[in-house]
């Protein structure tokens, strides 16, 4: 799964990396973006390829309610074409959510305590997740736009952490993924290779989203499994 990650790519590199068509707008960076925050999100639409800033947690268009967003963070790839929250989405409003990293907590060894890990690419170069937006408008006229990161089976490395990791596409697959013409984007779904990512333990104050600096992501050492004597 996906529930943390990292933001700290210039709206230029993502341009370079993505060939947006969009005006450049200012990107703060973020150490700590959580569900239900702001992120920047890139569309395709009527030819243009646009940065947008857009809420995390996707609210489907026939919702009541837009609370259902924080429980939607994540969609599984094997049920994007059949689940009625993400089945249309997966059909025409797919996009790409730049990163630079993501979180994920595995127990400490001897304990019950979860350490966080920051798992990026291996190059240190930005990471490209797979996503699905959509718009939903209230009774009242007021439209929000959400998301939500696609999550595949791990590979090697990530299944020590969970038994999902967030669908990371590669540069070859980025156009396909956009295009609103391809409606069954199935075989795009995989595991990203874990020769080509790099996981290093970090201070458990990522655990909080008010916690939102670059200490988040400097190694720690990873705690002692607890003994007889602690």
């Amino acid at each position: 799964m996906c529930g943390r990650y990292t933001h700290l790519v210039t709206w230029s590199q993502v341009h370079q990396l993505l060939r947006l068509s969009s005006d450049p707008i200012d990107l703060p960076l973020r150490y700590n973006i959580a569900p239900t925050q702001m992120a920047p999100v890139v569309r395709q639409r009527g030819g243009t390829r646009s940065l947008e800033m857009l809420r995390w947690g996707l609210v489907p268009s026939w919702a009541k309610d837009p609370a259902i967003g924080s429980s939607m963070i994540n969609a599984r790839g094997e049920t994007l074409a059949t689940k009625p929250a993400f089945r249309a989405a997966f059909k025409r409003r797919r996009c790409l959510v730049p990163a630079s990293g993501f979180y994920e907590w595995d127990k400490v060894s001897g304990g019950t305590k979860k350490q966080p890990s920051y798992i990026t690419a291996s190059d240190d170069g930005p990471l490209v997740f797979g996503g699905l937006w959509e718009s939903w408008t209230s009774p009242e006229g007021q439209t929000i736009e959400t998301y939500t990161i696609v999550t595949t089976a791990p590979n090697e490395m990530m299944a020590r952490f969970h038994d999902r990791m967030p669908l990371v596409l590669d540069a070859s697959d980025h156009d396909a993924w956009l295009d609103p013409e391809r409606e069954d984007a199935s075989a795009l779904v995989r595991p990203y290779p874990a020769e080509l990512m790099l996981a290093r333990p970090v201070s458990t104050r990522v655990n909080s989203p008010r916690n939102d600096d670059a200490s988040l992501i400097e190694p720690v050492e990873p705690p002692r499994a607890e003994g007889l004597f602690g």
